[in-house]
């Protein structure tokens, strides 16, 4: 049997995936790429190549990681090796602006957006644009860089103050923002291009909506932590059940078209019933409390899907 290698920059996202691929009996090697280097002139080996590079991947001090994953990408396209999630899935996760383009070719819809380099651009931007609106990175993830404002006059005391944290490739995008009525969003999870679930999460504490039980921002545990809800709070997720939308057919042909095996898509539906497709994680992880309480666990079925494929590949 092949192996499955896997390539990522965070080793705390991946040991659910290892344990599952160890329990299907699928051989990996685990190929960390916060740095390295990419032998263009050696024949990769054979095997299944799945990429988990993460957007924000700057935050843990992997600042070239992504770059160094499309050299990587690359060169084992080039010799026609297996890759899932390859270069163009690798292309959607670090810009915002290549998502919501690539999902209004299918009819999705996605919040009004600009694109903006420069602060004074912004502010500018800003003055032609619905109230309330936010601020985000072009390449984040978890939530990184959100910021709502109610005015541009607020916008521009928050810049004035050193505040605005610079996306990390200079692109900061302007978006309408659309509020739910329940403070939460939904967020729907594919493996091998199909829909596995859909889970509700809540969005009142804040914007850094990582599921992984082990994400971080900086020094502060991101609001997912995995502790359990309180009796009167309720659960940050909830797989939702018997889950059904139209949305579901529009996202698998995107993700078909897009050559993207794993997916978690999110979006927000307003007060008047309006849904709006906001996110496309490429590098998707899940909460473990609710996967326990719904008794599905995503990593198992990417395992079986990543053994599928080695079985598959010649």
């Amino acid at each position: 049997m092949d192996k499955v290698y896997v390539i990522h920059e965070n080793e705390e996202w991946c040991e659910p995936l290892f344990s599952a691929l160890k329990n299907e009996g699928v051989p990996y090697e685990n190929w960390h790429l916060r740095e390295g280097s990419v032998p263009l002139d050696s024949v990769p080996p054979n095997g299944v190549f799945y990429n988990r590079m993460s957007a924000s991947s700057h935050s843990r001090g992997h600042r070239y990681a992504p770059e160094l994953t499309h050299a990587m990408l690359t060169w084992l396209e080039a010799y026609g090796r297996t890759v899932l999630n390859g270069r163009n899935a690798l292309g959607l996760e670090l810009s915002k602006v290549a998502q919501y383009e690539a999902l209004k070719k299918h009819g999705i819809t996605v919040p009004q957006t600009t694109a903006v380099v420069g602060d004074q651009q912004l502010i500018q931007a800003a003055e032609h644009f619905p109230k309330p609106f936010i601020t985000k990175h072009n390449r984040a993830g978890k939530g990184l860089g959100v910021h709502q404002f109610q005015s541009v006059g607020a916008l521009k005391q928050f810049i004035e103050s050193g505040q605005l944290e610079p996306s990390v490739d200079g692109v900061m995008l302007l978006q309408e923002y659309i509020s739910s009525p329940d403070q939460t969003i939904t967020r729907c999870e594919f493996i091998g291009g199909k829909f596995l679930y859909a889970v509700k999460v809540d969005t009142s504490e804040g914007f850094e909506l990582c599921p992984a039980e082990a994400c971080t921002v900086g020094e502060q545990f991101c609001p997912t932590d995995g502790s359990e809800a309180s009796a009167t709070k309720r659960p940050k997720f909830e797989i939702i059940k018997n889950f059904s939308s139209p949305l579901i057919e529009k996202y698998e042909q995107f993700l078909k078209e897009e050559q993207i095996s794993f997916a978690g898509i999110e979006h927000i539906t307003d007060a008047n019933g309006n849904t709006y497709t906001y996110d496309v994680n490429t590098n998707t992880n899940y909460n473990p409390q609710a996967e326990e309480a719904a008794g599905i666990f995503g990593m198992n079925e990417v395992a079986r899907t990543l053994k599928k494929a080695v079985l598959s590949n010649k």
